[in-house]
């Protein structure tokens, strides 16, 4: 018998009274976990997805919360100097080492520090087994040899001070006066993981080395190893390397920072110039709710529901043009490790703060009073079963890192390593128990007045009114006297499509030698791309286009083309609107999207394989009964204008419009995105829009990826493909003239209050575009990203990250682009972008080691080793292919051709996308005028 069928035929044996709710969860079978003498623990699990890699984690229970008055901010810097290094791995090795075998720094490379702990991730190669020894050596070494040099912590303080000026905007602003009001008396509420500017400028080297001493000691750290090798060879190699790390019984021990109930409401009303939008949030305090037994599961299963039920009331509410707010969350869990919360938020629209206030709580009285219905039960259970069902049947083709940084979790709060089989068990014999009176009781016993917390986040504008504090709080007595109705459900049983059409025909067929890919041409005209894989057990991926897009209009329609995404998203499908669709889909993994883009016209979506018929049918639908609902897009409309009230003052935002007009020569082709667009779009443009695009399905070739086969769909493929009208005729794309600025072009943008910069140098020109080339240049990418990393960060400290983009295009004309980013110190800039110039002369005359180019190959051919193994990959493979108007084939020629690729070539590549002459420099700097604007670009 199958596990799953064993565990829920073992628990459904058991007599109602024998299943106490004390009862501990079952432990996953498949989990080999121990602790050594020293008090080091560990979990290992053999899981092949991806295929030869493992992902590895040091979890370390120790974050900023136990830093000492003189250490803010040190437990996080701590994390920095482990990567400068170690005992067996001096200054830069651990990244030199990991990139040369193919791991970038950053996605398989990291690590993170937050209030209680701090984790060291890394994703490896297993086709080596010395590869995976030096691994776990490095997780050895952070475990107790991290070296400290003066050398490098002097750069490394540069570097995080860079995180902390990168972190720095109106969100972060507000959220730092707001955290203490929640925390309040907690050791919390003086720790945030950052530190503080003062902190990182004057600290002592030997408190970061006495946090490290103190801290990163056995018996608060696991080593997590999940992926595709030998589970208990692993555990040998983790047991014989780590039981040498020093046990230090005497030490201090690991403090429990609690959060102090409180009997008043307490509220903290804050403004900032740059803040994006207005935002009120009610939270509760609440004990922290283990997760260990059979009452632990059912607890969390009905405040689950709860939170489900009343999420999908506020999605209907903004759903109206009337709504009393832009948006609306119900959400509970953990708050800090010692402290749960349930919190309402809001975001706040021209009626108010107290206003959307009200709402929150008016729902939530209507629930206490009233209680949820039947009908939201029975679809919030049937949606929680059916999430549980398709991740039980992708049990063994569950990526490695999501179990890594489950179990990583797990180790910090005691939580048992639960199988997804068991998991299904118990929901299965369980969920059917819960009641609306076990929901409705959550409403009753969360809002309380003690332990409560109010927020409100705005911008700070002369027509933004902030409420009182006593107006707020009123809110909370005066709901519970309001008249209120109870919830009215409504759903319909109408069929998605009440007259299926008269199948058409698939008239040819062949298959793509060497690629697994069946080619379909259907009777009118369309052509559907089949690949059948075995990379997930439940999913089937769709894609559909067809050239043109925007580029076939006039410049009136473009922004009503622009806003049909949104229009037809927010509108429902044939006779059901969104709201009335999504009840219908309940239960059913299957969506569909289309979109209008500026060169191509596409269907998107995505199904399991019980949910084929219906992914088929939503395509139909998309194609001949789009809907427009124009309260639901005027209540969108006014989301957006509420979101984006204040995006004039927003650095970030003014920055990239900047860029987005200047790049384009300020062609009326080139939108914003914002209140002005929304409120040009003609709803009636957009729908003749959509439809004429979406007319001819012929001229749509279609791709179809997952677990399927062409058998399977070949019914589903000829009724609701092969019936939509069409001919094979397909449009061009038409060269509307957008093109970037020639020449040297300078502009500097002074908003904001922080004291920091961002730096873009963007270069454009021609390119002889092929396949061949796009690799070469994804190879550039990869170089500059390494060696500007080196001098920004690692040798300068001058900036927390560099961004690297490189690309070739010839739709609709051939053209490259390289885009370099950076943020700094405002006075920092101009030393850095004479550094950065100096890295591309020197790849440009072909300075590139040995090393670099080994990294720059395995990089690549890892990340493609990966990508053949998704289907998202091959979708993407086989829809750029046919807009190449080349062989999908030519994708598993990628190792072949990063191989061939040399120091010449990449130095000639460099030679022709990096143009000194033609370069576009942006820079962001405060508004404070003692900082001097940066020099000219260099001829």
């Amino acid at each position: 018998m199958r596990p799953l069928a064993v565990a829920l035929a073992a628990l459904a044996a058991l007599p109602l009274s024998a299943q106490s709710p004390d009862t501990p969860l079952p432990r996953d079978t498949a989990v080999i976990a121990g602790r050594l003498p020293n008090g080091l623990s560990y979990v290992v699990r053999r899981n092949t997805k991806p295929e030869k890699r493992a992902e590895l984690r040091l979890v370390v229970n120790a974050g900023s919360v136990l830093e000492d008055d003189s250490q803010r901010g040190l437990a996080h810097f701590v994390e920095h100097m482990a990567f400068d290094g170690t005992r067996r791995f001096p200054k830069g090795d651990i990244v030199n080492f990991l990139e040369r075998v193919g791991m970038r720094f950053g996605a398989d490379v990291n690590a993170y520090t937050s209030f209680d702990e701090t984790i060291y991730q890394l994703q490896v190669p297993t086709d080596s087994a010395r590869l995976v020894g030096t691994a776990l050596d490095i997780l050895r070494d952070w475990a107790n040899d991290v070296t400290f040099a003066p050398a490098d912590m002097r750069k490394e303080r540069g570097v995080v001070i860079e995180e902390w000026r990168t972190g720095r905007n109106a969100s972060t602003r507000v959220s730092n006066r707001q955290f203490p009001v929640m925390l309040r008396g907690s050791a919390y509420a003086k720790r945030l993981p950052i530190g503080t500017k003062e902190s990182l400028d004057t600290f002592a080297d030997s408190d970061a080395v006495r946090f490290y001493r103190e801290w990163y000691r056995p018996d608060l750290m696991t080593v997590v190893a999940v992926g595709d090798f030998d589970a208990r060879e692993m555990q040998r190699e983790i047991e014989a390397r780590f039981a040498s790390v020093p046990a230090r019984p005497s030490e201090r021990p690991r403090p429990v920072a609690a959060v102090p109930d409180h009997a008043a409401t307490l509220v903290s009303i804050e403004s900032d110039p740059e803040y994006a939008a207005k935002n009120v949030t009610l939270l509760w305090k609440l004990p922290h709710q283990p997760y260990k037994t059979l009452g632990d599961f059912r607890r969390s299963l009905v405040a689950s529901f709860y939170d489900g039920m009343m999420n999908q009331r506020f999605s209907e509410m903004t759903q109206k043009p009337d709504a009393p707010f832009a948006f609306a969350e119900s959400g509970r869990g953990a708050f800090v490790r010692t402290k749960d919360a349930y919190q309402l938020s809001a975001g706040v629209k021209e009626s108010g703060f107290v206003a959307a206030a009200d709402a929150l709580l008016a729902e939530s009285e209507r629930v206490r009073r009233f209680g949820f219905t039947q009908g939201e039960l029975d679809r919030q259970r049937t949606g929680y079963l059916r999430d549980l069902e398709q991740a039980y049947a992708e049990r063994d083709k569950s990526e490695s890192a999501g179990f890594a940084d489950d179990y990583a979790n797990d180790a910090l709060t005691g939580t048992p390593m639960v199988s997804v089989a068991d998991e299904l068990a118990l929901a299965r014999a369980i969920a059917p128990g819960i009641t609306l009176a076990d929901v409705d009781a959550l409403a009753r016993s969360t809002f309380t007045d003690s332990n409560r917390v109010v927020l409100v986040a705005a911008p700070a504008r002369a027509d933004v009114k902030l409420p009182d504090e006593a107006s707020l709080l009123v809110t909370f007595e005066k709901v519970k006297g309001e008249r209120l109705a109870a919830y009215a459900d409504s759903t319909s049983s109408a069929p998605l499509v009440p007259s299926p059409p008269a199948p058409g025909r698939i008239v040819a067929e062949r298959t793509i030698a060497g690629t697994g890919i069946t080619e379909w041409t259907l009777s009118n005209g369309a052509t559907v791309f089949l690949k059948p894989t075995d990379f997930k057990a439940d999913e089937v991926l769709l894609q559909g286009q067809a050239p043109g897009g925007i580029s076939l209009l006039e410049n009136a329609d473009v922004t009503s083309a622009l806003g049909a995404d949104v229009v037809f998203g927010v509108s429902g499908l044939g006779t059901f609107s969104q709201v009335d669709l999504q009840k219908k889909l309940t239960g059913k993994k299957a969506m569909v999207q289309a979109g209008i883009g500026s060169t191509s016209a596409t269907i998107e979506g995505s199904a399991s394989r019980r949910d084929l018929e219906t992914l088929f049918e939503l395509t139909w639908l998309r194609y001949t009964q789009p809907r427009v609902d124009t309260g639901a897009w005027r209540a969108f409309s006014n989301q957006v204008k509420s979101a984006m009230a204040n995006q004039r003052n927003q650095p970030a935002r003014v920055f990239g419009d900047t860029i987005t007009v200047t790049m384009a020569q300020h062609n009326p082709r080139t939108h914003l995105f914002g209140p002005e667009m929304v409120d040009s779009v003609d709803l009636g443009r957009a729908l003749a829009i959509y439809r004429q695009r979406f007319a001819n399905a012929g001229a749509f070739h279609f791709f179809l990826v997952g677990s399927f086969s062409p058998d399977s769909v070949r019914p589903l493929v000829e009724r609701w493909i092969a019936s939509l009208p069409g001919t094979p005729a397909r449009d061009r794309v038409v060269d509307r003239g957008v093109r970037p600025p020639p020449g040297v072009v300078t502009r500097v943008v002074h908003k904001g209050i922080e004291p920091k910069a961002t730096t873009r140098l963007i270069f454009t020109g021609p390119c002889h575009y092929s396949f061949e080339e796009r690799i070469t240049l994804s190879a550039l990418e990869e170089l500059l990203s390494i060696r500007l990393r080196e001098v920004l960060r690692e040798d300068k400290g001058g900036t927390y990250g560099v961004g690297v983009s490189a690309s070739c295009s010839h739709i609709p004309y051939e053209r490259s682009r390289v885009d370099i980013s950076f943020g700094s110190a405002p006075e920092r800039v101009d030393e850095l972008v004479a550094a950065t110039y100096a890295v591309l002369d020197s790849v440009k005359a072909g300075a590139i080691s040995d090393s670099n180019l080994v990294k720059v190959h395995e990089i690549l051919r890892r990340e493609h080793e990966d990508a053949l193994k998704q289907n998202e990959s091959w979708l993407g493979a086989m829809a750029d292919a046919d807009e190449d108007g080349r062989d999908v084939a030519d994708w598993l020629r990628v190792p072949e051709i990063v191989s061939s690729i040399t120091r010449e070539r990449l130095r000639d590549a460099a030679r022709a996308v990096l143009d000194p002459r033609q370069v576009a420099r942006f820079t962001l700097l405060p508004e404070t005028p003692a900082v001097h604007a940066p020099a000219q670009p260099r001829p």
